[in-house]
């Protein structure tokens, strides 16, 4: 399946990088499923978010799957991943940034800096990272910076998980009225579910009458 919100098997729902990697462990089939199974799968959710070239994926992908500094690095990603999602969960509960989620995307930024660039896009110039793979580790500055963001410059009352799965979103409608991750997969769902529930209330009292 490849649409705007499918690529290459990992799902963009979440209007927002960090989300997007957030969301890559998602339900599938009725259980929550890892999508970074390992490496170089990673890589190509790196690839299908725009961080990488395939070339660039292809030539880390070549050099470090399988090895002790590939592997180390996928732990740290996905460890980093969980440490998010207690943060987003504060942060849709509580409307607060715990501390200790700002402390260690300021420990990651300082490990992993960034040089910028600005490109002129015809229209408009626009300032970019100038990220240039070159081992494992930088892979996890660029999602640093993607959290950074959601965290620094992201309205708190933007950022929802979908109401019937383990999505999550930054609510941009105008009414802040989005409750799925998407009409095609949750939003069809609940709205079948509760036309089926309307169906069994009538049947009930009309049975009853």
């Amino acid at each position: 399946m490849q649409n705007q919100t499918v690529r290459d098997g990992f799902l963009f729902l979440g209007d927002h990088p960090a989300l997007d990697f957030l969301n890559t462990k998602p339900i599938l089939h009725g259980q929550q499923v890892d999508l970074f199974t390992d490496f170089s799968t990673m890589l190509r959710w790196f690839v299908a978010a725009g961080v990488l070239d395939r070339s660039s994926a292809k030539r880390l992908a070549d050099q470090w799957t399988g090895t002790q500094q590939g592997e180390a690095t996928l732990a740290r990603i996905l460890a980093f991943r969980e440490s998010l999602r207690s943060a987003v969960l504060a942060v849709e509960s509580t409307g607060k940034i715990p501390r200790s989620a700002i402390d260690q995307v300021n420990v990651l930024l300082r490990q992993h800096p960034f040089s910028f660039q600005i490109a002129d896009l015809g229209t408009k110039v626009t300032k970019k990272i100038a990220f240039r793979c070159t081992a494992p580790e930088d892979l996890i500055g660029i999602l640093a910076d993607a959290v950074a963001d959601l965290l620094a410059d992201t309205d708190r009352a933007q950022i929802r998980k979908c109401e019937t799965c383990v999505i999550h979103f930054r609510d941009t409608t105008k009414n802040h009225a989005r409750r799925w991750c998407s009409m095609q997969f949750c939003g069809n769902r609940a709205k079948v579910a509760a036309y089926a529930a309307r169906n069994r209330r009538r049947t009930t009292r009309s049975n009853k009458a």
